[in-house]
């Protein structure tokens, strides 16, 4: 996929490399943010997956009305997903714990991914950035799971913070090194 995105014409380049660097901005103010504020990042983290799950329930509800009324696959799935999504925004502590295992496997999830670009793009400029992005990762992974559930309640919000913040840096410093490159 990078070998695309290093191969693209120079119109593109700069266009990409220019909302790269706009991203990267957005991401690490909101990831300081998150760092300065960890307990309402947590908070605002739950409620925006509440929101989705909310949002996902009541299309599933939609969908199942207007495909097969009487398939009870769809109503229970629905159900399951509107009432977890009220209980996360009704009753938002328990599921900062909840929250904070997914995330706990979602870094590492990304630590995989962030591995994988960095030996795809290898030998390019800034492949180190994606590697230095894994193992944050896998450090934040493992400094969650040890704290695991008690923490939560900062722990969430200080991590997606902190991954938001590198995140920010790491399209920033490409972006930087496509605008060189076009």
């Amino acid at each position: 996929m990078w070998k695309l995105w290093l191969e693209m014409d120079p119109e593109t380049k700069e266009r990409v490399a220019k909302n790269a660097k706009i991203a990267g901005i957005v991401m690490i103010l909101i990831g300081l943010a998150g760092i300065v504020f960890p307990g309402i990042m947590s908070v605002a983290v739950v409620f925006f997956v509440a929101w989705m799950m909310l949002f996902g329930g009541l299309m599933t509800g939609y969908f199942t009305w207007m495909s097969d009324r009487s398939d009870w696959m769809g109503w229970l799935k629905t159900f399951v997903l509107v009432v977890t999504a009220l209980l996360l925004i009704f009753k938002p502590l328990p599921g900062i714990a909840a929250v904070g295992l997914l995330l706990a496997i979602y870094f590492l999830f990304d630590a995989f991914g962030n591995f994988a670009m960095a030996f795809a793009m290898k030998p390019a400029k800034g492949w180190w950035m994606w590697l230095l992005n894994g193992l944050f990762s896998i450090v934040l992974a493992a400094i969650f799971l040890v704290g695991w559930p008690f923490s939560s309640l900062y722990l969430v919000g200080l991590f997606v913070g902190i991954s938001l913040f590198i995140d920010g840096i790491v399209l920033v410093t490409l972006g930087s090194y496509l605008k060189k490159e076009g």
